[in-house]
């Protein structure tokens, strides 16, 4: 028989459908997995904002992942809203149970319209408690300040700034370069386990559907983790992937703000 590589996502659930576990779970199967899904939160979106988190109790989420882990299993798994300490400490402990190796950390700090999705204590304890979990962690711009505690405005300081990220987190380092106003933007990869700085070039696409990038490009890295990729075949690919995804995605219209990227871009015709 058979067998998927299966990645589990342990995020929010976006009512829009543009990020959070609906995007994840749409690139996962984009990208040839088999997804299944850990809710953390329900949040009440769509593309101008949230109005609304609602916390899954913690008992909840302990069992979603027992549940999953002890049948199914999972080759991969990605992080992203944690929303709270607690779920963090939680979700640390059962990775470690479980003891997954290729682990995927987007550190959702802020939703791409500026709405603020993870309380300001938790960022200590992603910071000490997950991070060194992770094989790979893809900040943004925004979230590596945070993470860095310094400003981060010129592509010049990203190698430095993503061997700084991965000696504080132990983990390697997508450092995406979104954020910036250049018209090349150049994503930057240090590869903890070999010492390798890879530079990911890419054109930035005029539009406004970018909602869901963060949560689609980690998804697509777990995805090719889980297919038995190598550490630097799966980042490459999973950045051809949202790049396309990004591409595709302009030419729709969804919402009267940040629409999403098209997951299915290479099936749709």
């Amino acid at each position: 028989m058979k067998q998927y590589n299966t990645v589990l996502t342990i995020a929010g659930s976006d009512s829009g459908g543009g990020a959070g576990i609906q995007a994840d779970l749409k690139t996962i199967s984009a990208c040839g997995c088999y997804g299944m899904s850990v809710i953390t939160a329900i949040t009440a979106q769509n593309t101008q904002g949230v109005s609304d988190i609602f916390p899954v109790q913690l008992s909840t989420i302990e069992k979603q992942i027992d549940a999953v882990m002890s049948d199914i299993g999972a080759k991969a798994v990605k992080i992203g809203m944690l929303h709270s300490t607690e779920v963090i400490e939680l979700v640390a402990r059962k990775i470690q149970d479980y003891k997954v190796r290729n682990l995927v950390i987007d550190p959702v700090m802020v939703a791409t319209s500026g709405d603020k999705l993870l309380r300001d204590e938790a960022i200590q304890a992603l910071k000490e408690i997950l991070l060194p979990m992770a094989r790979v962690i893809t900040p943004n711009i925004p979230e590596a300040e945070i993470l860095l505690g310094e400003k981060l405005e010129e592509q010049c300081k990203f190698p430095d700034a993503a061997r700084q990220l991965s000696s504080k987190s132990e983990a390697s380092v997508l450092l995406k370069a979104g954020h910036l106003s250049d018209k090349e933007l150049i994503d930057v990869f240090y590869n903890e386990e070999s010492s390798e700085m890879i530079y990911l070039k890419s054109h930035r696409i005029n539009t406004p559907n970018t909602h869901g990038t963060g949560c689609t490009l980690s998804s697509a890295i777990a995805s090719f983790l889980a297919a038995e990729n190598s550490l630097n075949k799966a980042v490459t690919k999973g950045k051809d992937y949202i790049e396309g995804a990004i591409k595709k995605g302009r030419n729709y219209k969804i919402g009267e703000g940040h629409g999403p990227v098209h997951h299915f871009h290479k099936w749709w015709k």
